[in-house]
């Protein structure tokens, strides 16, 4: 018998972020290990749906056989409470949360508030929450009263790369990959960036534009006002082998998150052997390890300057701290991996 899950994604599936990636290649993987996948788009304009984006939403669902379990991906689920609660009776629902709406960077307080209560009230409605960490899992149990019990921590899947050789030459290749939205804190790199003129660096940015056009003005206003245009290059969205390309040639990754409910940019960096600037925000310490990785405080512009500082003028820490990535990249589980977990937290919610 053919086991049948519905996959329910607000939008476009094909967007570049690490959210939807991860949908993606868990839809692929239990395709692979035969499940017939019903994708469901829900509609555009999450987690602030119109009234009709919530009717399309609920109807989408509805019309999904009665018996067939459906993952709603977070980014849904936790503004739909209303509708999960008409739909759970009948249903076997399934939260994927990949962060919690109301950690999203640079919202009002009354909107996240708002946010905090409707994902609390659609969690309670869910017969299964899958969280993409250890840390997520334990924010729902704290913040959500979601019982250990009902949640299954599925992390995203790596794929096995060749390790980053780097220029071998100054100036260092600095690589930083992630949206351009207010959550990287691009701010925070550019300004410790710039304190560090007197070393040979060199940053590309790749990462989406179109997400939130006042991040993007503001990254690239703080590129022209710190007189950085000759040593950022914003490259924006940028293919998969072009991607491969930045890491190949990469000497140190460097992201300044505010918050991550996994982050897998930080992941993919450890697959490549890459030495890491972090911060200690949410789930990061648990993705990149001191073992590799130099966290500052998030929002700290003078420790992360100072850890950049360290890493390009120590060509021994970062060899220590690119040995420990590369060590610790055998130890990330793989895309099958994390599809077989997840199709199992299926099978237990039906």
């Amino acid at each position: 018998m053919v086991k049948r899950v519905g996959f329910a994604v607000p939008g476009d599936l094909t967007i570049p972020t690490g959210g939807y990636a991860y949908d993606r290649r868990i839809i692929r993987g239990l395709r692979e290990m035969g499940w017939q996948v019903d994708g469901l788009d829900l509609g555009e304009g999450f987690p602030f749906p119109s009234e009709e984006t919530r009717k399309f939403a609920r109807a989408r669902i509805a019309e999904a056989p009665s018996g067939m379990p459906i993952v709603v991906d977070g980014l849904a689920f936790g503004a739909l409470p209303e509708e999960m609660r008409e739909l759970g009776a009948g249903r076997h629902l399934i939260a994927l949360v990949h962060h919690p709406l109301a950690f999203e960077t640079g919202l009002p307080r009354d909107a996240a508030e708002t946010l905090r209560a409707s994902e609390a009230a659609a969690l309670r409605c869910a017969r299964r929450v899958i969280a993409t960490s250890a840390f997520t899992a334990r924010l729902l149990a704290s913040e959500f009263g979601v019982a250990g019990d009902r949640v299954k921590i599925v992390r995203p899947g790596s794929d096995r790369k060749p390790r980053a050789q780097g220029s071998g030459k100054a100036p260092l290749a600095l690589l930083c990959v992630g949206a351009v939205v207010p959550r990287k804190a691009y701010e925070v790199l550019i300004a410790a960036l710039a304190r560090l003129r007197d070393l040979p660096w060199r940053l590309t940015i790749a990462g989406d534009l179109r997400r939130h056009p006042i991040a993007a003005a503001r990254l690239a206003a703080d590129v022209a006002r710190f007189d950085l245009g000759e040593r950022v290059t914003i490259a924006g969205a940028i293919s998969a082998q072009q991607l491969e390309t930045l890491y190949a040639g990469a000497e140190i990754f460097v992201l300044a998150s505010l918050f991550e409910g996994y982050g897998m940019a930080y992941a993919e960096a450890i697959a490549h052997g890459l030495p890491i600037v972090g911060t200690s925000a949410g789930a990061i310490p648990e993705t990149a390890p001191a073992t590799c990785a130099l966290l500052a405080p998030p929002g700290d512009v003078d420790a992360f300057a100072a850890a950049v500082r360290r890493l390009i003028e120590d060509s021994g820490e970062r060899a220590r701290l690119a040995a420990g990535a590369w060590a610790a990249a055998a130890a990330l589980p793989t895309w099958e991996e994390s599809a077989k977990l997840f199709g199992e937290a299926i099978e237990a919610a039906a």
